[in-house]
């Protein structure tokens, strides 16, 4: 006769399955709880160290203030979990399955900005600040580069105010021997000759001296980088290196703006335009008509030079004036907190790190739904009785014996009857 406790065939099969899962599930159980708390307890620690990060006083109150938070961040971490590990694998339906997992989704999101984010401030968070130190001296870098670039090429002007000086040195000399007018001599044409080699010699000595004070602050600059880049490396806490990168960045700041000043190209921009606008006539001093006529075809010609040389000056002025300005760097100090999410993309293991631990239950609740539907799958449709184990059976027995047993104790013995106890039947005659 087959025994109707012992399933057969496939459904037996999956019972089996269904029983050994668990089995596994059982002994799972006895630990889950305690892996959950550590979970929970080492993210508030890092949230702890994020938060204490943030708050600037250091007294009694912010501790408190930060165990608060953290503690409550542990809490809430682990009471989600321990909701969800319970709950979302027990559910049977698709829509209650959905429900749960946007419910968790949402819990997910929660945790991120509640604790994620300052378990990376904690993880990385001196890195960060140095990260943004580091791209700070780079721009600043730059700026200064640019600058001192433009002022340099603000001083090749000097060539093209000395070859103009020059040209007109050279036509002073030819007219002091009588070949530009026909007049030998120091007389009108000569003078004014002589006048704008003289604002062009003047030009050209101003613009030298502007080379000694490009090269200090260029140098000075460049020292100043030296130092904010060994804050940028140097050893202990990155919040007093800040305080020092930003005195230095002050300081280099007005290097970098002292540099835009140095350029010459503006003066020599208005110095082309007063080279052709504002010219001195002197007085026509030849005795003879012709003599006087010949001077002032002279001047007239010498007026035609000065605006060829002003536009030719005035353009070499504007090709170092349309070069682009130096970059505006202002250095803004950041918190550990913010330098993390401004600097994302460098410390993504901190992330990962930071929001795993954060996150990394919700895979047990996935493993806990996959496990709950293989036991549901094993056990199939068969009744209850039919997915009793012996040990379940051997219990089940032993509890109706129990029962039987305190029933008969309970129940109050019955009268016996004897034969001679018994009414005699009345005999009748």
């Amino acid at each position: 006769m087959t025994d109707r406790y012992a399933p057969q065939g496939d459904n037996g099969h999956g019972l089996r399955h269904a029983r050994e899962l668990e089995g596994h599930l059982a002994w799972l159980d006895t630990f889950s709880g305690a892996a959950l708390a550590v979970l929970s307890t080492a993210s508030g620690i890092y949230t702890y160290l994020g938060v204490s990060g943030l708050l600037d006083d250091t007294g009694a109150f912010s501790f408190f203030a930060a165990a608060a938070y953290s503690i409550a961040v542990s809490v809430g971490i682990f009471v989600f979990w321990s909701y969800l590990m319970r709950l979302l694998p027990a559910m049977r339906t698709t829509a209650s399955k959905i429900k749960l997992t946007g419910a968790m989704v949402l819990g997910c999101g929660a945790i991120i900005a509640m604790s994620s984010w300052l378990n990376a401030a904690a993880l990385a968070g001196a890195a960060a600040v140095e990260q943004h130190l580091a791209e700070t001296v780079q721009d600043y870098q730059v700026a200064l580069e640019q600058a001192h670039d433009t002022a340099i090429t603000a001083q090749a002007l000097e060539r093209d105010v000395a070859r103009v000086r020059q040209s007109f040195e050279d036509l002073s000399a030819q007219e002091a021997d009588g070949n530009l007018s026909g007049l030998a001599g120091r007389g009108a044409v000569f003078r004014v000759l002589t006048q704008k080699a003289a604002e062009l010699s003047a030009l050209e000595e101003q613009i030298a001296q502007q080379a000694p004070f490009i090269e200090a602050a260029f140098d000075e600059g460049n020292a100043t980088l030296s130092r904010m880049r060994a804050l940028t490396v140097e050893q202990g806490p990155v919040e007093s290196r800040s305080v020092a990168f930003s005195e230095e960045a002050v300081r280099l700041a007005g290097l970098v703006a002292q540099l835009r000043q140095f350029s010459v190209a503006p003066l020599v921009e208005r110095a082309a335009a007063d080279l052709s606008e504002s010219v001195v006539l002197p007085e026509l001093d030849s005795r003879t008509t012709d003599g006087q006529a010949a001077q002032q075809q002279t001047i007239t010609s010498v007026l035609e030079v000065l605006q060829l040389r002003a536009a030719s000056l005035s353009q070499a002025a504007e090709e170092v004036l349309a070069r682009p300005a130096p970059p505006e760097v202002i250095y803004t100090p950041v918190s550990a907190a913010d330098a993390v999410i401004l600097y994302a993309r460098n410390f993504m293991p901190s992330w990962a790190g930071a929001i795993a631990i954060d996150l990394l239950p919700a895979v047990l609740v996935l493993i806990l739904m996959v496990t709950q539907s293989a036991i549901r799958a094993g056990r199939g449709d068969l009744p209850p009785e039919d997915t009793l184990t012996l040990a379940e059976l051997r219990a089940a027995l032993h509890a109706i014996r129990e029962v039987e047993t305190a029933v008969e104790l309970r129940t109050p013995p019955r009268d016996v009857v004897t034969p001679t106890d018994a009414p005699k039947p009345s005999v009748t005659d």
